[in-house]
């Protein structure tokens, strides 16, 4: 009674679909069996009835091999428009056997999976390359696999949330370059500090000549006196359309990171503070903007 009850509990969840193959073996069962009825070989019709055998167990088979798997999790790292990013994924098979011949879907990328063991569980990922920023509905997610004869297409449809955040394309210019002309922000320069890789647009006074004589294009930067508390940045000055300041920030936003600097942004929907929101905070406001 608990295997029939277990049995119709996974074929609610499971879907099926003919392939392309089930209808080659339709065609060769309906040959086989005027090939018997027209000339009563017995040997055609054990044959008849075995491919009979096999095609009725694919289906619980098949179904079993599924319909125990469950997505624990689904999230992506930071995703910007158009450049390749992750996403992470966990599932996690709660049958007696192994899964085999597994498929994860979604609606940009298919990842396939040779097998997952019995009572275990994997973690794997697949790549993206959204195409702009806001949130990116990654469904239909689901599991699909053709075990155990590819005569039947199994559907696991995943019941999580299957979104993401993309964040605007990080380009434009870098904050160094805008840092060497807000002098206004930052006082007067005062002791060299160092050469830094040259971005295309410092003047000519700060290319630092000895590292272009080894083949390196490099610029000299000072230390500089009575530096503000924080970076002020404004979304109207940034660039000459919306798309181009909301990249433009997204960039200046990575760098403040990854050098520990705070900033603001004056929005014209708000105001943010790198002091009280996070980055990830700060990126998702660009985003939906």
């Amino acid at each position: 009674m608990n295997f029939f009850r277990k049995f119709i509990s996974i074929r609610r969840r499971v879907k099926q679909r003919a392939t392309r193959f089930s209808l080659f073996v339709v065609l060769l069962m309906f040959g086989l069996f005027f090939e018997a009825y027209m000339h009563n070989f017995n040997l055609v019709y054990i044959a008849l009835f075995f491919i009979f055998a096999l095609a009725f167990s694919a289906g619980p088979v098949g179904m079993r091999n599924i319909g125990y798997l469950e997505v624990k999790s689904l999230k992506c790292g930071r995703l910007f428009a158009n450049q390749e990013g992750k996403c992470f994924f966990t599932i996690e098979n709660s049958n007696r056997q192994s899964s085999w011949a597994l498929e994860f879907h979604t609606a940009y990328s298919v990842k396939k999976i040779s097998n997952i063991k019995s009572k275990s569980k994997i973690q794997d990922s697949f790549t993206i390359t959204p195409k702009s920023r806001g949130i990116l509905e990654l469904s239909p997610c689901k599991i699909e696999s053709l075990f155990p004869l590819s005569t039947v297409r199994f559907v696991l449809p995943i019941d999580i949330d299957c979104k993401t955040i993309v964040y605007p394309n990080p380009i434009g210019e870098r904050l160094s370059s805008y840092l060497n002309r807000q002098k206004s922000h930052f006082g007067e320069e005062m002791d060299f500090d160092g050469i830094a890789r040259y971005s295309g647009s410092e003047s000519a006074s700060r290319i630092h000549w000895a590292s272009v004589a080894k083949g390196e294009m490099a610029v000299k930067s000072f230390e500089r006196l009575n530096e503000s508390e924080a970076l002020n940045f404004i979304f109207e000055d940034c660039a000459s359309d919306d798309e181009s300041r909301l990249s433009q920030l997204t960039l200046w936003v990575l760098d403040c990171e990854k050098h520990k600097l705070p900033f603001t942004i004056k929005m014209p929907n708000g105001y943010y503070d790198s002091k009280k929101e996070s980055i990830d905070e700060i990126l998702e406001a660009l985003a939906l903007y």
